[in-house]
């Protein structure tokens, strides 16, 4: 195993972290723009308000991408167990 091979495994982990941090956080940072705009609008100053609809919204764009999560998981620890072999000679 050289130092590219380890860099290379640590470059697709990190993507992989990305891609699949990626929709629950865009869904985070969307409920809680809306909910900052609203209570600006509104002039609602309550810190807890944007807990429940974060809350909600996370946990269904798990249930909804979650199943394609667990795919991506599963095909790139199969790539490591793959790779495995050739790595230790």
């Amino acid at each position: 195993m050289t130092d590219s091979d380890v860099v290379h495994i640590g470059l697709q982990a990190m993507i992989l972290a990305a891609k699949l941090s990626m929709p629950v956080l865009l869904v985070a940072l969307g409920i809680g723009f809306g909910v900052s705009l609203l209570q600006a609008v509104t002039q609602v100053q309550e810190v807890t308000l944007s807990f429940v609809p974060k809350l909600i919204g996370v946990a269904t764009v798990i249930l909804v991408a979650g199943h394609w999560m667990l795919q991506e998981t599963v095909a790139f620890t199969k790539g490591m167990f793959a790779l495995l072999p050739q790595l230790l000679s």
